[in-house]
């Protein structure tokens, strides 16, 4: 049984530039036991992803329920665990330094901050109440600090790199110790971000993006799927509901697990 200290450890030495961890982003026991069932060297939450399993939209719900549901996903596996805490479910970086601490005491060992609709300034304060609250509690959390800057278009489109790599930079001075940046996907812009942030990049990968071996090529140290595995496993809910409804057929359900996989993993 390694302690949290170790699992902090590994989550860190996991982001390699040119050898990235892949992050299939789950959000519960049944599917973080069989991300980890699959080869996972660690396990990352999606925010959209638990707040759709709890029947809320994604940022509808609360610090508690997402925090219990971190819980629950950091005792199903034995591996470091990293949450997706949106912008820390605070309007204050003090609290946000106390949901990090909160977070701490779920035994996950990494988080996903980002700054939304927060000024970089904002956002750089946040971060840096995050890691005073892991030093205060001896846990070195690795704090991946996330732009919206590609994900939400902000700004003119040719000022974009540029404005992403100045927020980066202030996250990683604030104690980033990654940097994340949904909603880029050419290989132009992904190797310009690796080359101007001193921090490894993490990118969010979906249908169309370059390939794990393409990424680790430019120099990516982190790869996510975000809400991919929920929206696809929803989909054949849909898909199979459909069906049984429409024709009163079931083909939709081949391929499904059995019942004894299912009773077997949620065995542990």
């Amino acid at each position: 049984m390694t302690t949290q200290q170790d699992r902090a450890r590994l989550l860190k030495e996991l982001h390699r530039p040119g050898e990235p961890v892949v992050l299939a982003n789950v959000w519960d026991a049944a599917s973080a036991r069989l991300v980890a069932a699959a080869g996972a060297k660690a396990v990352a939450t999606a925010s959209a992803s638990v707040s759709w399993s709890l029947g809320s939209p994604d940022g509808g719900a609360d610090r508690d329920q997402v925090l219990a549901r971190t819980a629950e996903v950091v005792r199903s596996v034995g591996l470091p665990v990293t949450a997706d805490l949106e912008s820390g479910y605070a309007d204050t970086a003090a609290g946000v330094g106390e949901t990090v601490a909160a977070l701490l005491a779920t035994g996950a060992v990494g988080v996903n901050l980002e700054d939304a609709e927060y000024a970089p300034e904002q956002a750089a304060e946040r971060i840096a109440a995050a890691r005073a609250a892991a030093g205060a509690a001896g846990v070195h959390l690795f704090v991946n600090g996330r732009t919206d800057v590609f994900l939400h278009g902000l700004g003119e489109p040719e000022g974009r790199l540029d404005e992403a790599v100045r927020r980066l930079r202030m996250y990683v001075e604030a104690g980033a110790d990654g940097v994340f940046v949904p909603g880029v996907a050419d290989p132009e812009t992904i190797a310009a971000l690796v080359a101007a942030v001193p921090a490894p990049l993490n990118v969010l990968a979906a249908p169309g993006s370059p390939s794990v071996a393409e990424l680790a090529k430019l120099g990516v140290a982190r790869i996510s799927l975000g809400p991919g595995l929920a929206k696809a496993a929803y989909a054949v809910v849909r898909r199979a509901a459909e069906e049984v409804y429409a024709s009163g057929t079931y083909t939709s359900l081949d391929g499904g697990l059995t019942y004894q996989e299912l009773n077997a993993l949620s065995e542990g």
